[in-house]
Order: C-alpha cells, then sequence, then structure tokens
C-alpha cells in the first residue's frame, strides 16, 4: 500500500484516504507520499487514452487504497462537469502550446483538482459516517473552485477566506453569490499571506482541529497536487504526437508552487520534461531564489494577476524536502530559520528540471495585446506572465507548452488596459453581476475566524 509521511517528521505514515482527510500533517509539514512511482515503462500504453482513463492509471498508483470502480466512477463525476470533451485541450497559438485549464464550472485550473477532491470527500465522509469543515485561503480562484466543488454536499461545511478588495470583481462574484447553507465566504482585511497563515494556525491547534473536524482544500491537501499531475502527462503526449519531440517543456505561471510543483512530479515519475519554466509576477520570491539561492520574503504587491499575489508559497515546502535528500531533520533547520528570519539560503544550485523568470504588468501587458494582435487568442494576465517568461526560455529541441489557469473574462478589465477593447466575457460570468451576493468582512485574525466556525458547526473548543 503507498503511504504517506510528513516532510517534518513527526507523523506518522497514512494511507491515502486518511492523508485526503488529513490535509495537513499533525507536525505541521506537508505529506508526500513515501516513493514516487517510475511508470517510464507505461508511458507508450498511455498516449492514446482518453482523459479521464489517463487521471485513474495515474491516480491509482497513488490513491490504491480505493477500489477501481469506486475511483473510475469518482474521477468521471468529477470530470462530467466540464465543456469541453478533452477536459484539458492543448491549442497551438503561433509556435506555443497553450494547455487550457479553464473549461470546468468556475473557469479556472483549480477545478481539475478541486471537483475531484469534492467527490472524494464525499465519498471518504460516507465511508466513515463523519463530517467536515474545510478551511481554506484564497488569492482568487481556489475559493471559487473549491465551494463549486462542495456547496450542497451532505456532511462539508465550507469557510474561505480571502482578502478584501485584493481579488478581481468577477472572482469575488463567484464566491459570494453562492448562497448554499454550507457555504461560507470571509473576507480577511489583509493579504492572501495573512489568510494562509490563519489556515495553519487553525490547524496546528490541535485540540480546536480535533473538535471540529477541519478539512483542507489548499494545496497543501495532496490530492490536489495528484489531480494536477495527470494534465502534464496528457499535454505532453498531444504536443509529442504533433511535433515528434522527445522531450518538452512547460511554462507555469505560479504563485504558491503547488501546480508547478505537480509538474515536478510527473517529472519525476518519468515524464519526458526537459525544463518546467517557473513564472512569477512582481512578488517574485520564488524567481529570485532560483536565480540567487536565497528565499527571502518581500512585501506583497498587488497587480494585475491578483491569484499569484503571494510570498510565502505553502508548496514549496514539498520541494525543499527532496532538496534536503528526503531528510527530515534538514528540512526542519531550514523551515525554522525561514520563520526566524524571513530568509533562507540552501546553499544548493542545482535545479535539476526548474528555470525561473518574472513577468511584470508591463510585460503582461504587452503579451496579451501581442497575442491578440496576432493571433486573435485572448490571454488571461496570469497566462501572460507565463507566455511573457516562456519567451526568455526557449529550446530548438523541446517545444514549449505554457499552462493557461483562467479564461480571460475572469479579468476583463485587464484585456481592456492591454488590448483597448472590451472583448473577454463568458454567459456565466456576466450572468453573476445579476445575483445576490453574501460575506463577512472580518479583521485578519485567527480568533475571529475559530469563533465564526464554532458558531456554524457547534462545539466549545
Amino acid at each position: 500500500m503507498m503511504r504517506y509521511i510528513s516532510t517534518r517528521g513527526g507523523s506518522p505514515a497514512l494511507g491515502f484516504t486518511d492523508t485526503i482527510l488529513t490535509g495537513l500533517a499533525r507536525d505541521g509539514g506537508l505529506f508526500l507520499p513515501e516513493q514516487i512511482p517510475d511508470v517510464r515503462a507505461q508511458l507508450d500504453a498511455w498516449r492514446n487514452l482518453p482523459y479521464t482513463e489517463l487521471a485513474f492509471e495515474i491516480m491509482r498508483r497513488f490513491a490504491d487504497d480505493i477500489p477501481d470502480d469506486t475511483l473510475r466512477e469518482l474521477i468521471r463525476k468529477s470530470y462530467g462537469t466540464f465543456n469541453h470533451p478533452e477536459i484539458t485541450p492543448v491549442v497551438n497559438v503561433g509556435d506555443l502550446h497553450i494547455l487550457e485549464l479553464f473549461h470546468g464550472p468556475t473557469l479556472a485550473f483549480k477545478d481539475v483538482a478541486l471537483q475531484f477532491l469534492g467527490n472524494l470527500f464525499e465519498y471518504a465522509l460516507a465511508t466513515t459516517n463523519a463530517e467536515m469543515n474545510i478551511v481554506a485561503a484564497t488569492s482568487g480562484d481556489t475559493g471559487s473552485a473549491a465551494i463549486y466543488g462542495v456547496r450542497g454536499r451532505k456532511r462539508i461545511r465550507i469557510f474561505v477566506m480571502h482578502p478584501h478588495g485584493r481579488v478581481s470583481p468577477v472572482q469575488e462574484r463567484q464566491m459570494t453569490t453562492v448562497l448554499d447553507s454550507n457555504v461560507r465566504n470571509l473576507a480577511v482585511e489583509g493579504t492572501f499571506d495573512d489568510c494562509q497563515n490563519i489556515v495553519k494556525a487553525l490547524f496546528n491547534d490541535l485540540a480546536f482541529r480535533d473538535a471540529h473536524k477541519l478539512g483542507a482544500v489548499n494545496s497543501i491537501n495532496w490530492a490536489r497536487v495528484l489531480a494536477q499531475i495527470v494534465y502534464y502527462f496528457y499535454a505532453a503526449f498531444r504536443v509529442q504526437e504533433t511535433t515528434g519531440a522527445a522531450q518538452v517543456r512547460v511554462a507555469v505561471p505560479t504563485g504558491n508552487f503547488g501546480d508547478i510543483f505537480a509538474g515536478y512530479v510527473a517529472w519525476r515519475m518519468g515524464l519526458p520534461i526537459d525544463k518546467l519554466v517557473l513564472a512569477t509576477n512582481e512578488n517574485d520570491i520564488l524567481a529570485r531564489y532560483f536565480s540567487t539561492g536565497v528565499y527571502s520574503l518581500g512585501d506583497v504587491s498587488p497587480t494585475l494577476s491578483p491569484s499569484m499575489d503571494i510570498q510565502v508559497a505553502s508548496n514549496f515546502e514539498r520541494y525543499l524536502y527532496y532538496l534536503a535528500d528526503e531528510n527530515a531533520e534538514t528540512l526542519r533547520g531550514w523551515m525554522a530559520t525561514f520563520k526566524a528570519a524571513g530568509a533562507l539560503q540552501t546553499g544548493i544550485t542545482d535545479h535539476a528540471c526548474f528555470d525561473a523568470g518574472r513577468g511584470d504588468t508591463a510585460m503582461t501587458l504587452a503579451t496579451i495585446r501581442t497575442y491578440w494582435e496576432q493571433h486573435r487568442y485572448l490571454l488571461d494576465p496570469h497566462t501572460a506572465v507565463g507566455v511573457a517568461v516562456a519567451q526568455t526560455c526557449r529550446s530548438a529541441s523541446a517545444p514549449m507548452i505554457c499552462l493557461a489557469t483562467a479564461h480571460p473574462a475572469k479579468f476583463s478589465d485587464a484585456i481592456v488596459r492591454a488590448t483597448g477593447q472590451d472583448l473577454a466575457h463568458h454567459p456565466t460570468l456576466d450572468a453573476l453581476m445579476h445575483l445576490p451576493t453574501r460575506l463577512n468582512v472580518i479583521p485578519a485574525e485567527t480568533a475571529t475566524v475559530a469563533q465564526i466556525i464554532r458558531g456554524t458547526s457547534g462545539g466549545e473548543t
């Protein structure tokens, strides 16, 4: 059986289902599989599988405590909500290959993981006759995708925090127009990092966590990473079959390191990725690390790509664990240094499959404008960051795949600013402008969120 261990080495190993229900390890670390399977011998057999079958073949190697027929059904239900038959199609735009990840119900890549996680939670809770209070932080798209994944589901309540006034108007309305009784939207007077710190504080209060049966949908939850691994394989296969290339490069706009970490796992599994190109906006803690070797905090700057306006990338701990040669003691020392000093220097300069760059606001706007004028293809600002950085990291032998993480209609103001035209619309989003909303504006205090959870779910702890 596949077992999952904490990056910090202080929690017992768990099976897949228990890992998913636990979310954050009890020692404050993040779960990883004890071993990452090598699937190079299976690649040729998998190349022509439809998306759902490919997802099954990959996921069953990590989720082996779920019966095969049940896992197939969970996958079928999860991707039956997408509006494209390929789920995550690859579109050729100029000499780039755009992996469109926005065909789910909230038009963002988070749907790929959170539709699956919602069904997975419902299955696991039903088998154990348990309930769950999901606590989530979002810089934009995780919140709505998580809400749409669990709205109206039995045994689940969800509390989503977003930084008040720091997400796009459409992103806010996607969350706050959901009025199901099991959904609470909390607008925190602070940054995404404040929201994320509250989540971690609640999970690290073990008595509160146990009393209120907390669950996680942020990318600290391994199931988020697992579901995202699949589309790296799918995209690589599509591009290889049209180009004949032996390897591919993949550009990933990222703030929290979760999406690109899924690509790193795919690389470790044997997928022929030449380079993972990490792209950040002005909030460039990750790009700075890969170029300087120093992981150091800066101030959060609001940008046109708000889902990436993050300084502390929670999933980076998973990568640091591998940099530490899977030594939990070394990892704990690094994290303690970072917590105390706000900076960390690992002394490691060889990052195998990674390259990195920064796409600022001017580059983002120019990229959106250029791709519209030259190709009549609209990029959302996050995707534009990835495309802008990809242009500086090209290879003649490895075609470039760029992850399109959201539909441009979610950021119509940025599209108008880039092109001078109101081009980005989607009927689902246009309809939100006329719906009632519900949210609570709260201070950036863990105690306030804890009190709201107590009042909603009951209990005294």
